[in-house]
């Protein structure tokens, strides 16, 4: 063992450990004895963001090779051992991270950890040309089916294109392009995982009915051995402007249900107070039935079926705010944009209301000690703190840090941010009669930045 944090005051009940191994590997460690399960959750610090010119979707492909097997476990093993064991298991890909995860009972802990530690260190054992190909195909038949062929499914990439200009780390979504996909080869998945998949560029965190020191020697014991590499490039500088400077916008002419709305705001980093002020803002005006673009939009004037506005938070570019309106019946979308501009105008000047910031505050706290309540949202909130702000101690601190914001912070990150020189927008005309749309795909492909 490398080193041992000395932890922390206990935050909210919940408290963690960190460790480092000799190769680099960084460990946090959170007990939770109310119920005989523990996850595993193992972040990678590699996303599209890393991605270089034609040769997009890489990490993404890369996710899917990682449950073809490694040098002790063959084929769909990882899988079938994991379940096999009354356990659950996935693996995503962002612009910022990949991450795989399993929850198991807690008697079945060590299996997981083994099982972790062979693909980090001989998966290129069992990468070979037929499973190269399987997973091509199924990384270009999920884009098929999430975003070429399904209504609005390009929405996340056009506006993802718009607010990043061309050459930025985050101009292209982890998903990739076809022609990217198709030349991608065996070589370049290697030299991918030569350069990412090393201990000294991962998080390990282990949370629920375990006991640390047995934990920690099962750790030390698989992934101790593992070298460590040093060739991993820094991600391309992500900086922007903190206003567009205009407004972006676009027409997309396709056989969709109903005319849409949809834009992107350029927002604060996250991992910054600026961010939680936004997020609030974003829930105020946009968080549910109860919020105002709701009231005005559907309610009051009717003008839409649905009307959201979420926070696509980012760390080592500008956040987005992602504004997603479907119209009902022959609604016109400048009725819907002017009302949409005047509730943000107003928004702007006057800020939340008291019961406004109130529900705002508790909606976020509710999801936020919902992540922390489970074993794996919190096993999955630690590594994202300690991999993209170097603290997973943070993670138990977030609620308290939402709430300490004060209405004019709020106020103020509105009225500099949500501004129609500072949007890209998107608006869907459908090529077929529209027909009442009930059901919101977008936030599908949103999440999707974590496909």
């Amino acid at each position: 063992m490398g080193h041992t944090a000395t932890p922390p005051p206990p935050t909210g009940g919940l408290t963690a450990t960190e460790h480092w191994l000799a190769n680099g590997l960084r460990v946090v460690l959170s007990e939770d004895h109310q119920t005989p399960v523990a996850a595993v959750c193992l972040w990678y610090d590699v996303g599209s963001r890393h991605e270089v010119k034609d040769r997009t979707g890489l990490a993404h492909l890369f996710e899917h090779l990682m449950f073809q097997g490694s040098a002790q476990v063959k084929g769909n093993g990882h899988f079938e051992l994991v379940q096999g064991a009354g356990g659950s298991l996935n693996g995503t890909t962002s612009f910022e991270r990949t991450n795989y995860f399993e929850t198991m009972p807690a008697h079945q802990l060590e299996l997981a950890l083994w099982l972790e530690a062979d693909r980090m260190g001989s998966l290129l054992a069992a990468l070979d040309d037929e499973s190269m190909e399987n997973q091509r195909d199924v990384v270009k038949n999920e884009r098929r089916q999430r975003y070429d062929n399904v209504p609005y499914g390009t929405a996340f990439e056009k506006l993802t294109a718009m607010a990043y200009p061309a050459g930025h780390p985050y101009h292209h979504t982890p998903i990739g392009s076809m022609a990217d996909l198709d030349a991608a080869s065996l070589e370049d998945a290697r030299e991918f995982f030569r350069t990412y998949y090393a201990p000294n560029n991962a998080v390990l965190s282990v949370v629920g009915d375990i006991d640390p020191e047995r934990t920690l020697a099962w750790i030390e014991k698989y992934f101790g051995s593992i070298p460590g590499h040093d060739g991993k490039q820094p991600p391309r500088d992500g900086t922007l402007p903190d206003i567009m400077g205009e407004q972006l916008r676009e027409v997309v002419e396709e056989d969709v249900p109903a005319r849409a709305l949809m834009a992107a705001y350029r927002l604060p980093h996250d991992g910054t107070r600026e961010a939680d002020a936004a997020d609030l803002a974003l829930t105020a005006l946009g968080g549910g039935e109860s919020s105002r673009l709701y009231n005005r939009l559907v309610r009051r004037d009717q003008l839409a079926v649905t009307a959201g506005f979420g926070l696509l938070r980012l760390a080592g570019a500008p956040s987005l705010g992602w504004l997603d309106v479907k119209t009902s019946g022959d609604a016109e979308i400048a009725d819907i944009e002017a009302a949409v501009d005047e509730e943000l105008a107003r928004f702007a000047t006057e800020g939340p209301s008291p019961e406004e910031m109130e529900r705002a505050q508790a909606q976020l706290e509710r999801e936020w000690l919902d992540r922390l309540a489970t074993v794996s949202g919190r096993a999955d909130e630690l590594c994202r703190f300690a991999v993209l702000f170097g603290d997973p101690q943070l993670a138990l601190s977030a609620v308290q840090r939402v709430l300490e914001v004060t209405p004019e912070e709020v106020r103020a990150v509105a009225a500099a941010r949500l501004r129609p020189d500072n949007r890209a927008v998107l608006v869907y005309e459908p090529t077929e009669p529209d027909v009442v749309y009930a059901a919101d795909h977008t936030a599908d492909n949103l999440e999707g930045a974590e496909q």
